[in-house]
């Protein structure tokens, strides 16, 4: 579904360039969903923000469904990737209201049935249509992230880039964002690509992790073996250790 391969990107120019992505590599299967963790600064949210048509000046190949991704956004890829941002509040206008903010992608794409669809969607992510006439300021945090999800469903994509869409939220209501999150996959079919510093999160929802330092990615091990503190890799095992997600066996 989607190929990433050897993904470069710097910023700034000559002497004063900064490499932030490195020969990155990955895939991800129709339907999987895959995780991206590190450090603040590993470069996760940038391969998100490449995919999503966000930065242009990125080196490499990047396909979905074996065709290659331009380098800017049009309506195509739009109807087939979107991204959820980690901020609810900040990506939803403070002064639309949320029927507003739903219908809009529909408008801009022509599509039909724009009522139908606003109610639909919000059934989908848990509200109804009493949201509708609502603003960002008058949901909770919950609710916010509920229609942040909404939004980038309402144009049936097949694949929804996940930017710590839990970080943001309390913990008893990230359970319930991060369930929703996989119940959806499973009902719509859908590809997750999620960036997290949260082992948890990964473990929950995602069936692989690349683990990220410095732009590279050092690592890619699956749930199982994450879940089970089973990771080889020195720097993975640091990651575990250090989130006290659990105690990793010595190695001889």
């Amino acid at each position: 579904m989607i190929n990433v391969e050897a993904l470069n990107l710097s910023f700034g120019e000559g002497a004063n360039a900064s490499r932030v992505l490195n020969e990155v590599s990955f895939s991800v299967a129709e339907g999987e969903a895959f995780g991206l963790v590190g450090e603040s600064g590993s470069g996760k949210t940038t391969v998100l923000r490449c995919l999503a048509g966000l930065y242009h000046h990125w080196q490499g190949r990047l396909l979905i469904q074996g065709k290659p991704l331009g380098r800017s956004i049009d309506r195509a890829r739009c109807r087939l990737v979107q991204m959820v941002f980690q901020d609810p509040y900040g990506s939803l206008h403070p002064r639309h209201t949320i029927e507003s903010a739903l219908a809009e992608p529909l408008k801009i794409h022509g599509m039909d049935r724009i009522g139908q669809r606003v109610d639909e969607i919000l059934l989908k992510v848990g509200l109804d249509a009493s949201f509708r006439q609502r603003y960002a300021h008058q949901l909770s945090g919950g609710q916010r992230q509920r229609v942040a999800i909404a939004r980038a469903l309402i144009l049936e994509p097949r694949i929804l880039l996940l930017d710590e869409p839990t970080s943001a939220l309390d913990v008893s209501v990230q359970a319930e964002i991060l369930n929703l999150l996989a119940e959806l996959r499973q009902r719509e079919g859908l590809t997750y690509v999620l960036v997290t510093h949260d082992l948890g999160v990964v473990v929950h929802l995602c069936e692989r992790v690349a683990v990220m330092r410095h732009g590279e990615i050092v690592d890619i091990i699956d749930r199982e073996r994450l879940s089970a503190c089973q990771a080889e890799h020195p720097y993975t095992r640091l990651l575990v250790e250090a989130s006290g997600y659990g105690a990793m066996p010595d190695r001889a």
